[in-house]
């Protein structure tokens, strides 16, 4: 399927095998697609926004507490979502004292999947399948692993997701800008591929761009843009100030927010092509959407 937002044709140009791409508006209009959206991708990290998804809803359901201990000693289920447990990124050992550090952690959601599952008596990967992927009709997603990258998905389905976040219908709209809020402000920390940043900032499960630079999205992306991209060479993001009409990001009076998110899913690792190509896309597909 082409687009009818020409920076998604784009893609063609990325040194990669196959790619595809979407993006989906606040009120669940798709904006455009272009590629193969139905093939399923390794989504690496970008597992880690669903999983989160799914340990907010066990959170509404009453199965476990935001703020009930998780992890390593001292921590809890929201440091573990905000990757301020203190557990290194891909060894279950303590780096750093629960809410004193961002060390981005794959570790950590491994313990959020096992905490989930011993507090449901079900395994973490069906649980995700019945609170997030079967009600969103998600039928092309399967989590085969760790909760923190072993996600496999198409652009179809990710842009359910993503419109699901902009307009929640599974959580309460309050938890959801919970999730998208910066969790513990102003710590610092490595964010993977980026280096280090003063403040690292990150919600529950999601990455909040604010001012952070060098940066996967783009120049024109608002400081409120979250998500999260993968080492599969992935990434979804979410602009809830993406379109302004009748203003801009700076100057809004006057101005409607659309909001808006995009998918792109590629078969090749993260790297220097990744770190070239995907802010000029981002702020190509911001620039389309204003003159939408």
């Amino acid at each position: 399927m082409h687009s009818s937002l020409p920076s998604l044709a784009s893609i063609e140009n990325w040194p990669v095998p196959t790619a595809a791409a979407a993006v989906v508006l606040a009120d669940g209009t798709l904006a455009g697609s272009h590629g193969p959206t139905g093939q399923r991708f390794p989504l690496a990290s970008v597992t880690k926004p669903l999983a989160a998804y799914a340990v907010l809803v066990a959170y509404e359901e009453g199965a476990i507490d935001l703020d009930e201990p998780a992890g390593p000693e001292g921590s809890t289920v929201r440091h573990l979502l905000a990757h301020t447990s203190g557990l290194a990124f891909d060894e279950n050992r303590v780096m750093a004292a629960p809410g004193t550090r961002r060390i981005y952690s794959n570790t950590g959601f491994e313990a959020l999947g096992d905490h989930v599952a011993k507090a449901t008596d079900i395994p973490f990967s069906e649980y995700l399948h019945q609170a997030v992927l079967e009600p969103l009709g998600m039928t092309s997603t399967t989590l085969e692993g760790s909760p923190a990258k072993d996600g496999v998905s198409t652009v179809d389905d990710l842009v359910r997701f993503a419109a699901e976040v902009q307009a929640p219908r599974l959580l309460d709209a309050r938890t959801v800008l919970d999730a998208m809020t910066v969790a513990y402000p102003g710590l610092t920390g490595i964010l993977p591929g980026y280096g280090h940043q003063r403040p690292n900032d990150w919600g529950l499960g999601f990455e909040i761009r604010d001012g952070k630079s060098p940066h996967w999205t783009g120049a024109s992306s608002s400081p409120r843009t979250f998500g999260h991209f993968g080492q599969a060479g992935t990434f979804l993001w979410i602009d809830p100030d993406a379109g302004w009409a009748g203003g801009n990001s700076t100057g809004r009076a006057g101005g409607i927010s659309t909001g808006a998110a995009c998918v792109a899913l590629t078969d090749r690792p993260f790297g220097p092509w990744a770190v070239e190509a995907w802010p000029p896309f981002t702020d190509a597909v911001l620039a389309d959407l204003r003159g939408r």
